[in-house]
């Protein structure tokens, strides 16, 4: 099933999870290499460009997932109400941070009025342009969201983990695709 139902997300939105999961942590990863970098590095140069590139392609995913989520079903939530109360905001901060660390990102390299190639498909064309100390007050935002993303999705994914060890219920299995416990099969002894 492709849409959300009221018990469990759909095969879109699962996909739209994992797929954004996967490459913002790629993405993290990335970025935090390419600072350590030096001129002579054979990647100096193509690293940024397949951030950039990829970081436009995750803000039009983005902008699809939130256009998605409003015209989807969204399951119930589960757990005891202060629970679902962090759930929500945990959920609202993701996407404010997810904005924010997209956002900034495509505003450092087009501070200069260039815009971005995103691998010789489109150019993501330039809206603003920034002196050297609004440029540097973006990079120290694009940094700090980035951060705070990560260890958001880190506490994100030690709930789903809590959800499922001890509380033992469906949070987590709803977002890989599973939507109900199979009992188990009992070995009888004839």
């Amino acid at each position: 099933m492709l849409r959300n139902t009221s018990t469990s997300y759909g095969l879109v939105s699962i996909a739209l999870h994992w797929l954004m999961a996967l490459a913002l942590f790629g993405m993290f990863a990335l970025g935090y290499w390419m600072t350590t970098l030096t001129y002579y590095d054979r990647w100096y140069h193509d690293a940024p460009e397949i951030h950039k590139g990829i970081g436009i392609l995750l803000l039009l995913l983005l902008i699809f997932r939130v256009l998605w989520r409003m015209i989807t079903t969204r399951p119930k939530l589960m757990g005891a109400w202060w629970e679902q109360i962090v759930s929500l905001g945990v959920h609202r901060l993701h996407y404010v941070l997810m904005f924010t660390v997209v956002i900034s990102g495509y505003l450092i390299p087009t501070a200069e009025g260039v815009g971005i190639d995103v691998f010789g498909l489109f150019t993501m064309p330039a809206t603003f342009t920034f002196d050297k100390h609004q440029a540097d007050l973006v990079g120290k935002i694009h940094w700090a969201a980035a951060w705070a993303l990560i260890g958001l999705a880190g506490l994100h994914a030690a709930a789903a983990l809590k959800h499922h060890w001890i509380d033992k219920d469906m949070t987590l299995l709803r977002m890989l695709g599973i939507s109900q416990k199979k009992p188990r099969r009992v070995k009888h002894d004839i």
